[in-house]
């Protein structure tokens, strides 16, 4: 049963959530994929609540996420099986089903067409509203050193060579299953 909630009477434990790993989900015709990701924001744009995702050009969940502008935010609330964040922090959907190979419980989304994952209970539901690829020439030394490096390959799950395309995704349901 889900428990509605007010999305920011739980911002400590989703930005703490994040840092930690937290699941994006994404669905295109009959194929779902969640992608563990660790960097992601909760605020306010254009007076509604927001949850951006960053998304390298080169991962399977992109692909999904322009054929399909809605995703779901699956964070940990209690105990959860780290396998569930390392696996889909390491293997690309385009290769294997992360859902079928974890045994996860998909519950179908109460305004987008992506499912929640029962064993990431507090669920936000979004639907993109902007999105914009990362201007390389714009991103600091630093940052580009530590995280674009151009040294490596960017065909494989882990690889940072691609920059980012920044989700904006309208919180358009909160809860907890």
């Amino acid at each position: 049963m889900k428990k509605e909630i007010e999305v920011f009477d739980y911002a400590k434990e989703i930005t703490q959530a994040i840092g930690k790993g937290i699941l994006l989900t994404t669905k295109a015709g009959d194929k779902v994929n969640s992608m563990t990701i660790g960097w992601g924001t909760l605020g306010i744009e254009w007076g509604t609540p927001i949850f951006t995702v960053f998304v390298r050009e080169n991962r399977f969940t992109k692909q999904l996420l322009d054929q399909n502008p809605e995703f779901t935010i699956n964070i940990p609330y209690g105990e959860v099986d780290k396998q569930i964040l390392g696996v889909c922090g390491t293997k690309s959907g385009r290769d294997c089903d992360k859902i079928a190979q974890l045994g996860l419980t998909l519950v179908e989304g109460e305004k987008v067409s992506v499912p929640a994952i029962l064993q990431l209970p507090l669920t936000l539901e979004c639907k993109v509203v902007y999105a914009q690829k990362q201007d390389e020439h714009a991103v600091a030394d630093e940052y580009k050193k530590k995280y674009y490096p151009a040294d490596v390959d960017s065909s494989f799950s882990g690889a940072n060579r691609d920059y980012h395309t920044a989700y904006y995704g309208k919180i358009v349901a909160a809860y907890i299953l």
